[in-house]
């Protein structure tokens, strides 16, 4: 591997559209809503607020965005929010001391995201490929429930194949970004109004389709049940073939009896579980402002990225003028548009025929949802509508992944370059120009990462029944590092809380850049009472409140407390190893915490 010590310089290939192009891939929704609504759904009683929960992360991620926006007017450069805090300092009258202080606590905290995101990245890929596996092989692989080993496999694989094309450059890594996206959008359009055309098409009351995770199938019939003892209680099991696919109900004539669909919020169960949203109002609801407030901490990883392309402001043409419409623009396309229109979709979709219970209990619900609509649109081949939209999702994951990887490794650099993290960090690659070291050593997190979110994915609130587990197919890839009920109810959720650790990230480093923000025009000549003052302390509010819902509502009742705990757990220790990391670095090197000369 070629690579020179000397001054290798990033070349400006990147106009307005490869930009903007770059920050979308990151915010994909053709992989978030497959990807997050079961991390949403197993948030417990508050999922009737997902809606409303993305809405009020929407908001927060506009604000930020706007300090970013204006940041980028100022400072455009490698190094996204790190250099932004350097310069911001360093070009205020009294602050600029703390120049060298801020820009690492920003660039410190800021890996508490970028190093942690990919991992999430790459563990639900696993999830989504074991999906996929166990469709088309269920003798091999459990779909609602794939094999840990074979996910952990594949998130390790997928990895490193995509440190590859990040490797490779950022035009290669642009040109997949553009494709993805049209390929994308286009299948969540499809997929959101054929599941809006589902529920107008059947009133409650009407025939209809109900989803089976065992069998992975929809089916038009009740299905028919016998009693069992289950931990010594009675209990109705649903009647099988060999082929485990459920019997139907028969009525007087011997033929089955129909599904009949219903909307009913609650199920009758002690105490009453949500199900479904009796009309479209009840999706856009708030029901709960803390219920929001626990649904926004975990939806602010569906929308984060736009930040992004503030990190390829050495690569852009005109990073003055195109870096800024390319960060407010992946945000409006994405999330205020994009994700709102699916959520909508797939939250009034939900019916008794597959309720939020179910939804919770299947590694992708969304998957499942696209059998249903796609069985009653086309005529019973939803596996194959399913699978095709499946290509997409997986297109997405590539570019999500490879967008994050670049953005991160491209911070890493530039702290590399500062010597704040090892130097070698700060290398460019001769030929493709890529910080490559940081890209590799990025590749290795995210696979380590990702397999700890695998190692309990259905743990907490998700723990599969012993049933459900005994009916798996066992084997080293498909059933092995499965618990039972009990173990897998008393440990927490180990992608939920990656997720979680990865977003308490997110608010800490968007919160720093609207302190940032605020350093960057004080006193400037173009200064903002709206842009520089009013929206960057509305995003540190919104930001504190959804950090400090991590302490305060579980202790209310609302959400868990395992995961976002343990998520605190992690960010604790990544500030203790950064404060002795600083001081040791600054001691080896000779240098002073504080900056003794502006230049």
């Amino acid at each position: 591997m070629a690579e020179n010590t000397g001054e290798v310089k990033m070349t400006p290939t990147l106009g307005l559209t490869g930009l903007t192009m770059n920050a979308m891939a990151l915010i994909a929704p053709g992989a978030f809503l497959w990807l997050t609504f079961a991390p949403q759904a197993t948030e417990g009683s508050t999922a009737p607020s997902m809606w409303i929960g993305i809405v009020f992360a929407l908001l927060l991620c506009l604000a930020t965005a706007v300090c970013y926006a204006e940041m980028a007017k100022l400072y455009p450069g490698t190094g996204s929010s790190y250099y932004f805090a350097e310069q911001s300092f360093l070009n205020h009258d009294k602050a600029w001391k703390y120049a060298r202080l801020m820009k690492f606590i920003v660039g410190w905290g800021s890996h508490l995201y970028y190093w942690i995101y990919p991992g999430v990245m790459v563990a639900v890929t696993g999830v989504f490929c074991g999906y996929i596996t166990g469709t088309l092989w269920p003798n091999f692989m459990s779909a609602s429930n794939p094999g840990p080993m074979f996910m952990m496999l594949v998130a390790i694989l997928f990895s490193f194949a995509v440190a590859y094309i990040a490797h490779r450059g950022v035009n290669g890594s642009t040109a997949v970004s553009v494709a993805i996206n049209v390929i994308q959008i286009s299948a969540l359009i499809v997929f959101s109004v054929m599941a809006i055309s589902y529920r107008m098409s059947h009133p409650p009351g009407s025939e209809a389709w109900q989803f089976d995770s065992v069998s992975g199938e929809a089916y038009t019939y009740q299905f028919a049940t016998t009693s069992q003892t289950v931990n010594g209680t009675a209990t109705d099991v649903i009647t099988r073939d060999a082929n485990m696919v459920p019997q139907p109900k028969l009525d007087a004539s011997g033929k089955p009896v129909p599904f009949i669909v219903a909307y009913d919020a609650y199920d009758t169960s002690n105490p009453p579980v949500f199900q479904a949203h009796p009309n479209a109002t009840s999706v856009i609801a708030i029901h709960n402002f803390n219920w929001m407030f626990v649904q926004a901490t975990v939806a602010i990883l569906i929308l984060v990225g736009f930040e992004s392309v503030t990190a390829m402001g050495g690569e852009a043409k005109n990073a003055k003028r195109d870096v800024p419409i390319a960060v407010i623009t992946s945000l409006l396309v994405q999330g205020a548009f994009c994700y709102l229109f699916e959520y909508f979709a797939a939250n009034y979709f939900l019916s008794s025929g597959y309720p939020m219970a179910t939804a919770t209990g299947s590694s992708a619900p969304i998957g499942d949802m696209m059998i249903m609509v796609g069985d009653a649109l086309f005529h019973g081949h939803g596996r194959a509508f399913m699978l095709i939209e499946a290509v997409t999702v997986f297109l997405a994951l590539i570019g999500t992944t490879l967008s994050c990887i670049n953005t991160g490794a491209r911070v890493t650099y530039a702290m590399g370059k500062d010597a704040e993290v090892p130097e070698h960090f700060g290398m460019l690659h001769e030929k493709n120009l890529s910080p490559h070291r940081a890209i590799w050593a990025l590749a290795i997190i995210s696979a380590v990462f990702g397999c700890l979110a695998l190692t309990m994915l259905f743990g907490d609130a998700g723990a599969l029944p012993d049933a459900t587990l005994q009916a798996l197919p066992h084997g080293f890839w498909s059933s092995f590092g499965y618990v039972s009920h009990d173990t897998m109810a008393k440990m927490p959720n180990s992608l939920l809380t990656i997720t979680l650790a990865s977003n308490f990230g997110t608010f800490l480093l968007y919160m720093l850049s609207c302190v940032t923000c605020i350093f960057c025009y004080k006193g400037h000549p173009n200064y903002s009472f709206l842009k520089h003052t009013l929206i960057p302390y509305f995003g540190i509010a919104a930001n504190l409140i959804c950090m400090g819902a991590y302490i305060v509502l579980p202790f209310m009742g609302y959400g868990t407390k395992m995961e976002p705990f343990l998520a605190l757990g992690i960010a604790a220790v990544w500030a203790i190893y950064g404060g002795i990391y600083f001081l040791q670095s600054s001691k080896a090197s000779g240098r002073t915490t504080l900056v003794t000369s502006r230049t």
